[in-house]
């Protein structure tokens, strides 16, 4: 039994001191071809300071064999030691059998070190020098992947597929490709690869991209039908749930696409998404009770979420709640950088229980933001004629009616106070 025999057999009886020192003894006394083994064997097992070293005495003893180099870049990079890694394989000529590989190194060292666009440069050296090598196709697909480029992702894992590559690295090319299609806006291709796939082939989260694909191309049905497959497969895969009812609620299923967020929920009672969507439909259906408890527990994951303050206000409002939501959102401008809503929302509540001072304040705040929605200039007009305030209303009238010329009963009351004047 050789020296590195014994080491190993040491390894996994966990005796690292007679490990060292065998792995000492193999350095001396082992001869290459058994090291070169020994060497590999550490690197699988994750002794890589060990596995150096060996790979360091036989590049000495034979300096043409750049595969070792090779090896020893990998080595550099997963220790954090780029510039090492990179010397190593700027060794290795173009005349080297081990070249190919280490412009695939060089490549990953200068990802890894944030330089995607040199990568890509030795991915395209190493695709012309290889054009029909799989492998380097792969790179570049994987390389524009990470880079959020997906059509020239996308054009790379077609080839592979021309070319009845269909795996490599345990990567999926058809699947990595009806993701840069999605990915790229391009739903109805990526549906066209999921749907040549067997059922057996299509993962969870498969079967949630179908779903998510479907609903994006508008076949509602289709997306319930595939979201509601999986849920019952496996009721905790949360993520389905508010596309699931998205889906529901697109079809006018208002109060299927509640209860399926609710059903949501339970299985993920901390999800604010799920919350932002159950209180919408909520207040679709007119259940503000619900919408209020929907929007609390949402504020409670997210007190800083300005969309669903404004929807609790909205709530507030919709019950003549009017003192609540003045109290409510005077505090939220106070903790949070106001929108325009919030003062409208707050001039609304203030001119219903007659703070007729501080409402005009809050609409004129609003004003500025909101001057181009007719819905906003509507109810400021009516506040504008409550209060008798005539200039303030033949101007906000004339705004209105640019916005909306043919509302007549408006023109009307434009033409009215005109000649009051």
């Amino acid at each position: 039994m050789t020296n590195s025999e014994k080491m190993l057999s040491a390894l996994e009886d966990n005796d690292l001191k007679q490990a060292d020192e065998l792995f000492q003894k193999a350095l001396k006394e082992d001869d290459p071809e058994t090291l070169y083994s020994l060497a590999e064997e550490l690197y699988a097992m994750g002794f890589l300071e060990q596995a150096s070293t060996i790979y360091q005495q036989l590049l000495a003893q034979f300096p043409d064999e750049d595969q070792i180099r090779t090896t020893l870049a990998d080595i550099a990079v997963s220790n954090g030691q780029y510039d090492d890694a990179l010397n190593l394989l700027t060794d290795i000529t173009p005349e080297s059998n081990a070249y190919a590989e280490s412009l695939l190194t060089a490549a990953d060292v200068y990802q890894t070190m944030g330089l995607p666009e040199v990568s890509e440069q030795k991915l395209l050296t190493a695709l012309r020098l290889y054009p029909d090598e799989p492998v380097m196709q792969f790179a570049l697909a994987e390389l524009y992947f990470e880079m959020g480029e997906y059509g020239k992702a996308a054009n790379y894992y077609e080839a592979l597929i021309d070319q009845d590559v269909m795996e490599l690295g345990q990567v999926n090319i058809q699947k990595r490709l009806a993701t840069s299609y999605a990915s790229s806006g391009a739903f109805e291709e990526a549906l066209q690869i999921y749907e040549t796939m067997t059922v057996e082939f299509l993962t969870e989260d498969d079967q949630f991209q179908m779903g998510f694909l479907y609903l994006q191309i508008k076949d509602y049905q289709k997306a319930i039908e595939i979201l509601t497959k999986l849920q019952l497969a496996d009721p905790q895969y949360t993520s389905l749930y508010v596309y699931l009812a998205t889906a529901q609620e697109a079809q006018n299923e208002l109060q299927e696409a509640l209860t399926t967020v609710q059903t949501g929920i339970g299985y993920d009672m901390y999800s604010e998404v799920l919350y932002q969507k159950g209180s919408d439909l909520a207040l679709q259906l007119g259940d503000d009770q619900v919408a209020e408890q929907m929007l609390n527990k949402a504020l409670e994951i997210n007190p800083d979420n300005m969309g669903e303050i404004s929807a609790l206000s909205q709530v507030y409002r919709r019950q003549n709640r009017h003192a609540e939501n003045v109290a409510f959102v005077q505090e939220a401008i106070a903790n949070h950088k106001p929108t325009a809503e919030l003062y409208w929302s707050l001039a609304q509540s203030q001119f219903a229980i007659e703070a007729f001072d501080d409402a005009r304040e809050n609409y004129l705040l609003a004003y500025p933001e909101l001057k181009d929605n007719p819905e906003f200039l509507h109810d400021l007009i009516l506040f504008f004629q409550e209060m008798a305030q005539i200039p303030e209303l033949l101007a906000a009238l004339k705004q209105y009616l640019q916005l909306v010329p043919n509302d007549l009963d408006m023109q009307t009351l434009y033409d009215d106070y005109q000649t009051m004047q």
